[in-house]
């Protein structure tokens, strides 16, 4: 990481130490008030990752290659190197192909895109005139499917278009002018390109609700039903979500018919995650010590999240600074500088993100070393959120929490 040779050692000046799960410190420290959701223990940010253990690695029943799909598409997954499902992938798709309604119980990063894409563009292959609804709860989220779809389906000439707020309403009418077989889309967006008579749900047969728990905290409950009660009333229906509320539970039962319910057993936290807090002394300034910390080499790649938009563009300028390679995305920043900002951080131009959490909702980076929460989450849950973000792909990921 590039960063300034005179760095001091605000370490050393904060008294900073970490505690591992021997360290006996308890109780709540100064941020449990703080919280106005789960209340949250301190010692439940600390937790060893455990190694990999033979039984743990899945084998997949089957090969993309042995799917009764496409050979075209057969072939574009090859070209993507994958060759054995995931988990997801593997019970998903052959229910997806039979037709059957699907409710997915998988985290991101799991593979759930590929597990719905892929037997969707089989289905537009077999028949042209199909045409497929990803409904979602971000922006970020959204480009990313069609990222992945664009890889799919490049050769084979099919396209997609992706409709969210904060984007150009105009370009997006003009490209759903022309030809496409898949909308990809933000709740709120999509019931304005539907009252401006620009888009005709009833077009649609298959719909897609990835991450509909997202959706439900963020407030989409009541456009979601309402985008459900216009598509074609025969329909199939996938659900993809990491946890099965009340809310979502009532969702299934009023618009999917007969679903296979498909679990993918997870723990709370990722076992591949060192978990561990970063005391601040009173009256040390906490971005000195994230600085001393950031100027470690094993911090390669690193996502900090902040709990204010004010926060992340403060501290991502004082990150700057001090010389690091340092941008922020959060609900303000324009469409187009928060696409820049991730793809930067994306392909290591940008080596520190800080985000805050509505931003990083659906967020799928590689190689992410280090989460830091600058500031203590809300909630448990969206601790869990947040550190998911590193320890992926059988890689082990560190995630710290400041606490002052």
């Amino acid at each position: 990481m590039y960063r300034r040779n005179n760095a001091r050692d605000a370490r050393k000046a904060s008294g900073w130490k970490s505690s591992g799960p021997s360290s006996g410190r308890r109780g709540g420290g100064g941020g449990r008030s703080r919280f106005t959701g789960d209340k949250i223990d301190i010692n439940r940010f600390i937790s060893k990752a455990q190694p990999q253990e033979a039984a743990d690695v899945f084998k997949s029943e089957y090969l993309f290659s042995e799917l009764p799909i496409n050979d075209n598409l057969k072939r574009a997954i090859l070209r993507r190197g994958y060759s054995d499902p995931t988990p997801i992938q593997e019970k998903a798709i052959p229910a997806v192909l039979s037709g059957r309604d699907v409710i997915g119980l998988a985290n991101t990063g799991t593979g759930k895109t590929a597990a719905f894409l892929i037997p969707m563009i089989h289905k537009i292959l077999t028949n042209p005139e199909e045409k497929v609804l990803v409904v979602v709860p971000t922006r970020e989220l959204a480009i990313q499917i069609e990222e992945e779809f664009f890889a799919f389906a490049q050769p084979l000439r099919l396209y997609a278009v992706v409709v969210v707020g904060g984007a150009n309403i105009g370009r997006q009418i003009t490209q759903l002018r022309r030809r496409h077989s898949m909308v990809i889309g933000t709740p709120g967006r999509l019931k304005d390109l539907v009252d401006r008579h620009v888009i005709n749900l009833s077009q649609f047969s298959n719909v897609v609700l990835d991450e509909a728990d997202r959706m439900l905290d963020m407030g989409f409950i009541n456009d979601v039903k309402w985008i459900l009660s216009l598509v074609a009333l025969k329909r199939q229906i996938m659900l993809f979500s990491a946890t099965f509320s009340m809310e979502i539970e009532n969702l299934v039962k009023t618009f999917l018919v007969d679903p296979v319910k498909i679990a993918i057993a997870t723990k709370e936290t990722s076992k591949q995650i060192d978990q561990d807090i970063v005391r601040v002394a009173k009256g040390i300034d906490k971005t000195d010590v994230l600085h001393d910390l950031l100027n470690k080499a094993e911090f390669e790649k690193v996502l900090i999240f902040s709990r204010t938009k004010h926060g992340a563009d403060r501290l991502s300028t004082s990150l700057c600074h001090r010389g690091f390679k340092a941008e922020s995305i959060h609900g303000d920043k324009p469409h187009n500088k928060r696409q820049k900002a991730l793809q930067l951080f994306k392909d290591n131009v940008v080596e520190i993100l800080v985000a805050t959490d509505v931003a990083a909702r659906g967020l799928d980076i590689p190689n992410v070393s280090h989460v830091i929460n600058f500031d203590i989450p809300a909630t448990y849950a969206d601790y869990i959120h947040r550190i998911g973000r590193t320890g992926r792909a059988d890689k082990t990921g560190t995630a710290l929490t400041f606490i002052e």
